[in-house]
């Protein structure tokens, strides 16, 4: 196979804003993107999915390459590793003049006794995740390093399953239903559904399986207040106001104005007329002290759940940041919790597999609130054991 440099060249350039720069990796694939317009969707896949391949599996390439330094020749032999590997004979670029095929095939032979290598995890987290999940550590870190799944929720506010199923059929894509989520729809590979009619008119959203799962466990119903303290932009608040058929209200609050613009401009697309935004901070959570019906703290945290998704996110990733966003969780579960009614049901969510940001969160939590509130459900998904993303859900009832 002959390759384009041109192509070679992107890939490389791409992986120095993500490693080399700390930008992420969808962002900096959608500027380029946008700023080369007269690539085809042949040359963007083709980018694509080198640059993300390589940050899946860029242990494992850095030691088939020898290329630890952090510089742009490292990335570029990088990328020859993974050439090598997939079987392509290697173009004649002064980039690639010191690597050796033979060696490199080699040392991936070595790589499949070292899991850390093998499925590139930083040293810290390959030990971290092992101490917290035991055997199960392995089996998740493999499901991770492969790419996720392309899932919808069917706004039920503007269609039903049927119709979004019928109208993706007409545009050539077809579809699979998910057991135990009912507005879930699954697409296999890669399309870009941002230009439909039937997105831009609000008919879903794209959100992972098991995120999907989260809304339902706050149990609302019509005329209810709801708050979602820690909203992001805004896909679990859009589900709540489906599943309460746009009767009520809804408070997205969250510490990033960006964020809670997002949300408006989806809840418009959505047709969702109940929800309204704030922007939260701790000297405003008093005034809001037993007013909601049902709270939903979806978290943040270390994202381990969703690194199908977010490759580079591993290599941003630290211990002193796990450490920081799990005192952050606990500041939340304290001073957030009061404003849930008595009677009332929170849910404390987070898109991490470490028991640290999850059940161990929550059961400290229930220590130190032992007359307030007591555990009802358990929700945890694994990505090996489910196909989807590793999230964690504890739906709480306030007793007093």
């Amino acid at each position: 196979m002959k390759f384009h440099r041109l192509l070679l060249v992107a890939v490389v350039d791409a992986l120095r804003e993500v490693l080399l720069n700390d930008k992420q990796a969808d962002h900096t694939l959608d500027k380029m993107f946008a700023a080369h317009k007269n690539w085809g969707a042949r040359d963007r896949h083709f980018i694509a999915d080198n640059t993300y391949h390589i940050l899946r599996y860029k242990r494992l390439f850095e030691y088939c390459a020898t290329a630890e330094e952090k510089n742009a020749l490292s990335l570029w032999k990088m990328l020859g590793a993974k050439l090598v590997i997939d079987g392509h004979q290697l173009p004649e670029y002064d980039e690639f003049k010191t690597l050796v095929p033979t060696d490199i095939l080699l040392k991936k032979q070595e790589a499949q006794y070292i899991r850390k290598i093998r499925e590139s995890i930083p040293n810290w987290l390959d030990t971290m995740g092992e101490e917290q999940l035991g055997e199960q550590w392995e089996k998740e870190v493999i499901t991770l390093n492969q790419p996720a799944k392309l899932s919808l929720r069917v706004n039920t506010l503007k269609c039903t399953k049927a119709d979004l199923k019928q109208a993706l059929q007409k545009e050539g894509i077809e579809t699979s239903e998910v057991p135990n989520a009912p507005d879930a729809l699954v697409i296999e590979g890669r399309k870009n559904l941002r230009n439909l009619a039937a997105y831009k008119n609000g008919w879903f959203e794209m959100q992972d399986v098991s995120s999907q799962l989260v809304a339902p466990l706050l149990d609302v119903k019509e005329g209810m207040k709801v708050i979602d303290a820690c909203s992001g932009g805004g896909g679990k608040t859009l589900h709540i106001a489906a599943l309460m058929n746009n009767r009520g209200s809804i408070r997205a609050m969250d510490i990033n104005d960006h964020k809670l613009e997002e949300v408006k401009l989806r809840a418009k697309r959505n047709g969702v007329r109940i929800v309204s935004e704030k922007n939260i901070d701790l000297e405003y959570i008093p005034s809001l002290k037993e007013s909601a019906d049902r709270l939903l703290l979806d978290v943040p945290c270390s994202g381990t759940g969703v690194l199908r998704r977010k490759p580079d996110a591993k290599w941003h990733l630290t211990a002193e940041f796990i450490t920081k966003v799990t005192q952050t969780q606990l500041m939340i579960l304290d001073e957030y919790s009061v404003m849930v009614k008595k009677n009332g049901v929170m849910v404390y969510s987070t898109c991490s597999i470490l028991p640290i940001e999850n059940e161990r969160q929550v059961k400290a939590f229930l220590a130190r609130h032992k007359d307030q509130f007591e555990l009802l459900e358990e929700m945890k998904v694994s990505p090996a054991d489910s196909g989807f993303d590793g999230f964690y859900a504890a739906k709480l009832l306030r007793k007093a």
